[in-house]
């Protein structure tokens, strides 16, 4: 028998799909680098996973899947209606193993489905949420088109049922903005605590010998909600230089709106994007995020934001003194935020930026662990 007290505590990490390492990877890779230092971990729950490398300390988990899993990866997300099954069959094996060897915890980070895995008796569930499902809650417009459109219609109402009634598996919640946290009270009627996100403010960094110039910069995934084509529009206006590093599937959309002066980049490499940020007179935020990494990231490196003034931008830029606000998704709009947006504040950017930092996040994260391991 297992002498329990004298065990290591046992922490289960869960996440909706491993398929590749964004914004989502980089936090749950943070919480198992904390968790592991605090606790035995030695698997992650996940609905897909396609063998992607997601960091150190997560690769090092043995990955337990669902039977949705053998499905091809570009079917994913035709595969909503079937969320809840995959769920309820990783509950099952965490239960299973719980059996063999207890858990005294489960930490799931969510943005579809698996904050709704369902823990052994007894043992407390901590939910990081980027957002409840956007396509299901917040954002629906921007997924309304074709047959896939159709489909989330006629599921999101009983998919939103599933949704908020699964919310009382977690016992707290911790959300990446304080616009998730008002999603989280919205959606799941649960209250939440805000806990920033880990941006890499130790990498991301001014540096006297970079020549700052006067061309405006904007950097992301080549999606429509990204809104790039307003920061295509505002430059070619005022037929100011404008650099734009990404892809995605709107790239040869984006190409074509593109006056002379606006010009597309690649930065392959971490080191790149970082010059390009410590290089721009100032960077160029048009959508809604849940909390946008890309703006702390330029602030990390001393460039003011023009931001639109909802959602995680309300959090992460000070406006007229890290950046400037936005209301309204218009050119005219964007350019007087553009002309209103601080110079020559680097420090004041950069001291923002490092609220935000790795360090401040694992502090966070090792704290309510260290709660519920000692109240266990």
């Amino acid at each position: 028998m297992v002498d329990r007290k004298a065990a290591k505590p046992r922490i289960a990490l869960c996440h909706d799909w491993l398929v590749a390492r964004r914004g989502g990877e980089h936090v749950l890779e943070a919480i198992a680098e904390v968790a592991g230092s605090l606790a035995d971990l030695d698997v992650v729950y996940t609905m897909f996973d396609n063998g992607a490398p997601i960091g150190k300390h997560t690769d090092e988990l043995k990955r337990q899947t669902s039977a949705l899993n053998s499905v091809p990866d570009y079917l994913r997300r035709w595969l909503l209606p079937l969320y809840p099954f995959a769920v309820w069959q990783l509950s099952r094996k965490l239960r299973k193993r719980h059996k063999s060897r207890p858990y005294d915890l489960v930490i799931s980070t969510h943005s579809s489905a698996i904050k709704a895995i369902n823990p052994p008796k007894g043992v407390p569930h901590v939910c990081y949420c980027h957002a409840p499902a956007r396509y299901i809650w917040n954002q629906p417009g921007d997924y309304a088109s074709g047959l896939m459109g159709l489909g989330l219609t006629l599921i999101r109402p009983l998919y939103k049922l599933w949704d908020r009634k699964t919310a009382g598996r977690v016992e707290r919640f911790l959300a990446n903005s304080s616009h998730t946290q008002t999603q989280i009270r919205r959606s799941y009627k649960h209250p939440s605590d805000v806990c920033f996100p880990p941006v890499r403010t130790d990498f991301f960094t001014p540096n006297e010998k970079s020549i700052r110039r006067d061309h405006w910069l904007a950097v992301g995934a080549f999606v429509p909600y990204k809104r790039f084509d307003l920061a295509i529009e505002a430059a070619n206006k005022r037929k100011h230089p404008l650099v734009i590093i990404g892809s995605g599937p709107e790239e040869q959309k984006l190409r074509a709106l593109a006056g002379p002066t606006v010009s597309f980049e690649s930065a392959k490499t971490d080191a790149k994007l970082r010059e390009a940020y410590r290089t721009a007179r100032l960077l160029i935020f048009p959508q809604l995020e849940d909390f946008g990494i890309v703006a702390v990231e330029a602030q990390a490196c001393g460039t003011p934001v023009v931001a639109l003034a909802k959602g995680g931008a309300l959090d992460t830029i000070i406006d007229n003194k890290t950046g400037t606000h936005f209301q309204h998704q218009t050119v005219d709009a964007l350019l007087e935020a553009i002309d209103r947006c601080p110079k020559h504040n680097a420090l004041a950017c950069r001291e923002h930026a490092e609220r935000f930092s790795e360090t401040v996040f694992r502090e966070q994260i090792a704290s309510v662990i260290r709660e519920f391991i000692r109240r266990g």
